[in-house]
């Protein structure tokens, strides 16, 4: 509360004594720097704050770390569903988030969307492996690019519907970012551009940690430290806790 508190009062130091002529467009500022996973965690929100022109238009885009993702076909074979075509898509954001104080599809001119990747439709989803690029049309790629952004959101990790800002007053603005109890490890971008007459007239990108603490943190370190032991433990635990369930389920 009083990180928000002192951002705001910095924020409205900006706007009531920079020189016009000098003076950034936009100032922006969050309520924690680090999202922090311990046990128990069941999901966060932040506050993105920030001061702008009221009359212009704020896209905020947060997007996770980037990684492969594998999408697979299930395909019917005498009667069994079996894995079929697959396909992996390189450098996709494990995590995006979307918001503005209006529909973006109403200010923001098409090729500037795909230039930036603002909105599911204009991300960039390349097939990793150029066999499935040479293989497989625009329609079926299209078809895989759909199936991996639904499991997303279904998963919690790409909003199903875009976010809203809103404007307190003529220049301060805010929003919420919502974190999913299954948010990935990492550093995420989070994107705030400044739209005026179709074009970005400015923009501003603040990084934001997700990190275990404690116990989560130990044993999360200690699984990619150490693999091979920890999945030998893994799997002891687990034949453990089935043979003291048999003992119990015998006794009773």
């Amino acid at each position: 509360m009083m990180k928000i508190l002192y951002s705001l009062i910095i924020l409205l130091s900006v706007l009531t004594s920079a020189n016009p002529a000098t003076a950034r467009e936009l100032s922006v500022d969050l309520s924690e720097d680090v999202v922090q996973i311990t046990a128990g965690f069941d999901g966060s929100e932040l506050l993105l704050f920030g001061a702008a022109d009221g009359m212009a238009d704020i896209v905020v885009i947060v997007r996770g770390p980037i990684r492969d993702e594998l999408v697979r076909r299930q395909e019917r074979v005498m009667g069994v569903w079996a894995n079929g075509a697959e396909v992996t898509f390189e450098n996709v954001p494990s995590y995006y988030f979307i918001a503005s104080n209006r529909p973006f599809e109403e200010f923001i001119p098409q090729e500037i969307a795909r230039e930036r990747q603002i909105g599911y439709q204009e991300m960039i989803l390349t097939p990793k492996d150029d066999i499935a690029k040479a293989a497989l049309d625009d329609a079926t790629l299209g078809t895989f690019r759909d199936a991996l952004i639904r499991v997303k959101q279904d998963h919690g990790l790409y909003g199903k519907k875009a976010g809203n800002v809103h404007f307190i007053g003529d220049n301060l603005f805010r929003t919420q970012l919502r974190f999913p109890n299954n948010i990935p490890v990492g550093q995420y971008a989070v994107d705030v551009f400044v739209f005026r007459d179709g074009r970005i007239a400015d923009e501003h990108t603040t990084i934001l940690g997700v990190q275990k603490f404690g116990m989560e943190a130990e044993v999360y370190d200690f699984a990619h430290r150490h693999a091979l032991p920890y999945g030998v433990l893994a799997i002891l635990l687990a034949a453990m806790a089935g043979w003291f369930a048999n003992i119990i389920f015998r006794k009773g």
